[in-house]
């Protein structure tokens, strides 16, 4: 049942996570009532198995993906897998990687990017390397050129590994040798996600269930929710880009800057500079009139320190602390925009004037 206060409120916040949709939910409800442990060698185990397998396998054939695919707790958790026991090399991360990449490789060579925050892949180099970039920056929405970035990467002999967190459900998948996602992210459950894998023989087993891959039980039902959200999923980019091409042009006409908009984005992400309007005091006046936005990745909003993302990309720090990020889901639509950009156009125009 949804908290009565939340289903009067405007959610633009979906690059954190986007609540689950209605055959997500039903298929792990059925999934919950009759399931048992998929390692069961008993009927009620085979028939468990059985459904993991088909919902793998509907996984595989939605992504457009007929590698290996090892179910894990989430995107972070598949980051550290690939970084942790892929048998490449030194690690190499981009600058603007999500804080699961940072966290999972601190010692990792940090791999330059542009004003506009596309990784600079001259500095791809060393031997065998394992590379990790994002499809799509979850903070900016920037895409990558990752046939660049995998070019660059085969010629040091080396491994790509791409988080396709923000893209996965949304865009092709890139080619990889290690591929990131997680079904909170396009209408699944939390607490599920996946590490693809194009060659088994790129990873280092650690025994257990997942073919060897992953100890643990395997999550039959939010599996199965995980695939039940990928077929049930729908084309919707487009309009996502006619409304995040008219609230770049709200924000352009209030005074506002648009992080990156001179390269590709997806249509679902947007990060806005407000001069002279801290992102916390953003984010205040927002939720006191019922819409939910974000400062940066959720996963490290709660922090006092500017994103590492801007920062990387040459933002200072007074600019960087003014900048907000909306990003849209299925259920988005084009009054919630214009709710958004009433009062975007109304907290600028009080900057102004105090500035004045």
């Amino acid at each position: 049942m949804e908290h009565p206060a939340l289903t009067e409120r405007t959610y633009l916040d979906h690059a954190a996570t986007t609540p689950m949709i209605a055959a997500a939910r039903e298929a792990m409800v059925r999934a919950l009532s009759d399931w048992a442990n998929p390692s069961s060698p008993h009927a009620e185990g085979r028939a468990a198995r059985a459904a993991l397998e088909d919902a793998r396998g509907r996984i595989g054939q939605a992504l457009g993906f007929y590698g290996a695919i090892i179910f894990t707790s989430g995107a972070s958790e598949a980051i550290a897998m690939g970084l942790g026991r892929a048998r490449a090399g030194d690690r190499l991360i981009s600058a603007v990687e999500h804080d699961a990449v940072r966290r999972a490789a601190p010692d990792a060579t940090i791999l330059p990017v542009s004003a506009n925050g596309l990784v600079d892949v001259a500095a791809i180099r060393g031997d065998r390397p394992l590379v990790a970039v994002q499809s799509v920056n979850n903070e900016t929405g920037v895409i990558q050129d990752l046939a660049e970035v995998l070019a660059a990467t085969r010629a040091a002999d080396g491994l790509l590994l791409a988080d396709c967190a923000q893209s996965a459900g949304k865009l092709a998948l890139p080619e990889a040798d290690f591929i990131s996602v997680s079904a909170h992210k396009f209408g699944g459950p939390p607490g599920i996600g996946a590490l693809l894998v194009r060659d088994l023989a790129t990873l280092a087993p650690s025994g257990g269930q997942e073919q060897g891959y992953r100890g643990g039980t395997e999550n039959v039902p939010a599996a199965m929710a995980f695939a039940a959200a990928l077929d049930a999923a729908e084309p919707w980019l487009d309009r996502a880009g006619a409304m995040r091409g008219r609230l770049d042009d709200i924000v352009r006409s209030a005074g506002g800057y648009i992080v990156a908009d001179a390269v590709d984005r997806l249509p679902t992400i947007a990060s806005y500079r407000m001069p002279g309007v801290a992102a916390t005091a953003q984010l205040i006046r927002f939720d006191m009139a019922g819409i939910s936005v974000s400062a940066g990745s959720a996963c490290s909003s709660g922090s006092l320190k500017p994103s590492h993302v801007l920062a990387a990309m040459g933002w200072d720090e007074i600019a960087a602390r003014e900048v907000i990020r909306v990003s849209f889901g299925p259920q988005t639509t084009a009054d919630d925009v214009d709710r958004f950009a009433d009062l975007w156009r109304l907290i600028a125009e009080g900057a102004r004037v105090r500035a004045a």
